[in-house]
């Protein structure tokens, strides 16, 4: 561990967990955004963000109407920090409800798979509103014109013939990133194409290059930015 480690490590420790918090959920929403596939729910970060929201709105509830100027300055300072957690929780869930409805059958098939993990891919509220919207499309796609079809060709997820019919993210999308540590050697597969990754780059590559240092899905050794 050399120094710059460990001045991180106090710095860590001096900040304030509602900062920390607001850190990780801003890398969080960025993350999500960038990378061409879901990553897992953050469970007890936004367990910790949504309870903060509620109390917060309470409080903001529980003073409105006072009429001590100190009060109500405070007040704006929680409104403002408040609606900053709130658009960053939004826009975070509109990100992975647009991934959702995109590939619904391909992120139903990894969630089923992550379950066993202690980092399931969907949240209970994702996974009912991703089945409820299969269900519907299921049955509008059956009522419209699948049901003309043989029983053979009405499945949504066949891949019989070498042909899959589930549609999948682009893992070869390129994304911007930042090394938090010394990763090393980073082979992009399908080319001859080998770079060393040190602590503090920046580079653009094919995320299906740096998916297992990533944070969210890997070690956390590569930051999506």
């Amino acid at each position: 561990m050399d120094i710059d480690d460990l001045l991180a490590e106090v710095a860590v420790d001096s900040t304030p967990p509602e900062t920390r918090d607001l850190q990780e959920l801003t890398r969080c929403w960025v993350a999500e955004r960038v990378a061409p596939e879901i990553l897992p729910w953050p469970s007890d970060l936004m367990d910790r963000v949504l309870e903060r929201i509620r109390r917060q709105i309470e409080l903001v509830e529980d003073q409105t109407g006072n009429m001590d100027p100190k009060t109500n300055f405070k007040l704006i300072i929680i409104q403002t920090e408040l609606e900053r957690f709130k658009f960053l929780v939004r826009s975070f869930l509109r990100a992975r409800m647009k991934k959702i409805d995109a590939h619904p059958i391909h992120i139903l098939a990894q969630h089923t798979a992550s379950t066993s993990t202690f980092a399931p891919l969907l949240s209970p509220s994702e996974l009912q509103y991703m089945t409820s919207h299969q269900s519907l499309l299921s049955n509008h796609y059956s009522s419209s014109f699948l049901s003309q079809f043989p029983a053979s060709l009405q499945r949504l997820d066949d891949t019989t013939g070498g042909i899959s019919m589930v549609d999948k993210p682009d893992e070869d999308k390129a994304v911007f990133v930042r090394a938090m540590k010394d990763v090393g050697d980073i082979f992009v597969e399908g080319t001859d194409r080998r770079f060393e990754m040190k602590r503090g780059d920046v580079w653009v590559v094919r995320w299906s290059a740096v998916r297992r240092w990533s944070v969210g899905t890997g070690t956390g050794d590569v930051e999506l930015i």
